[in-house]
């Protein structure tokens, strides 16, 4: 991850755990937080079938509890950057405020090693696909935020093509204030929600 060595990372581990039956898929809730490189070791709680607030159509089963996916989040303790990794995909989630003056679209100088130290993660994955998203708080019209947040995803697009050639296929996104990920009630959860997602498949080992 792009970050300097002084940095304090915090981690999360969310191990998702489902059990099938006939007729759908139910999933465990998340896990609770643990240290980075540590292992979870107790078994999935068994389910007794014949539970009578268990129910059942007749002659299913419930299949073996299995893990569906392993998501590991790494973030500064400020939150402006974070980075997810999950079996299949790599995400990087910058603040903008970190790349971009207020109400802006156009990088500030910092932002230029912050975004070529995504690209040499994307050439460590050997990525051929890039998803870069902006997104936005709920203030002002929705217009202005679609506007803005594709204004800005383009401005990452622009700096990551730089750097990783044209052999590179991007999708260029703004979704203005859809898909937060914080509360937009509070300026801590407005801030987080402010940002642009550059995202792509995991390479093959």
């Amino acid at each position: 991850m792009p970050v300097s060595r002084n940095r304090t990372l915090t981690a999360l581990t969310l191990t998702l755990l489902a059990a099938a039956t006939l007729t759908g898929t139910a999933y465990a809730d998340d896990e609770p937080s643990v240290p980075p490189g540590s292992v979870t070791s107790e078994p999935p709680p068994e389910v007794d079938p014949s539970a009578p607030g268990l129910k059942l159509a007749d002659g299913a089963k419930l299949a073996p509890a299995k893990v569906l996916d392993i998501k590991s989040v790494v973030e500064d303790m400020g939150g402006a950057e974070r980075r997810e990794d999950t079996n299949t995909d790599v995400k990087f989630a910058l603040q903008a405020e970190v790349l971009f003056p207020k109400d802006s679209a156009k990088l500030n100088p910092e932002a230029g090693a912050r975004i070529r130290a995504i690209a040499e993660e994307i050439k460590a994955q050997d990525s051929t696909k890039v998803r870069v998203f902006g997104f936005t708080d709920d203030l002002g019209t929705y217009a202005h935020g679609k506007k803005l947040s594709k204004e800005r995803a383009d401005a990452v697009h622009d700096q990551l093509s730089k750097d990783l050639g044209p052999e590179i296929t991007f999708e260029v996104r703004g979704y203005s204030e859809d898909y937060p990920i914080a509360d937009n009630s509070s300026e801590e959860g407005r801030k987080k929600n402010r940002r642009v997602e550059v995202s792509f498949p995991r390479g093959t080992e």
